[in-house]
């Protein structure tokens, strides 16, 4: 059985646009899974090596030293930030704070301010240190 008339499309997928509060709900999300499947993964192969001897843990410390590794940690430093400052973020919107229009995206834009310059100064201070 055909229908009279074609269904309609969707309209909002032609004219939605990304607005910067649900990038940071996203963002919070893969941010969680990416902090327990990669950190997971990082922090397991450091405690396995660990407890093999030295050649497992020069192996780790080798890869964690290269740009690779560098780049992984450096991710998942940025990811825990990141997911710490929406965290709370969601904690004061529990609390029945923070739903206006204005409030929501500047509060959204904040957390990625937030993790970026903490991600940066946590490095710096590693490398100079």
């Amino acid at each position: 059985m055909q229908h009279p008339r074609p269904r309609p499309l969707s309209p909002h997928l032609t004219v939605w646009r990304w607005q910067i509060w649900a990038i940071a709900s996203i963002t919070h999300r893969i941010t969680g899974i990416g902090l327990y499947v990669v950190g997971m993964l990082m922090f397991t192969w450091f405690l396995v090596s660990l407890s093999l001897g030295p050649e497992p843990y020069a192996i780790f410390c080798s890869f964690a030293g290269s740009w690779f590794g560098q780049l992984i940690l450096i991710g998942l430093t940025w990811a825990m930030f990141q997911h710490m400052a929406s965290g709370i973020r969601h904690l004061f919107m529990d609390t029945g704070k923070g739903f206006g229009s204005v409030v929501s995206r500047h509060s959204a834009a904040a957390t990625f301010i937030f993790s970026i310059t903490l991600t940066v100064t946590f490095w710096i201070y590693i490398w100079i240190r």
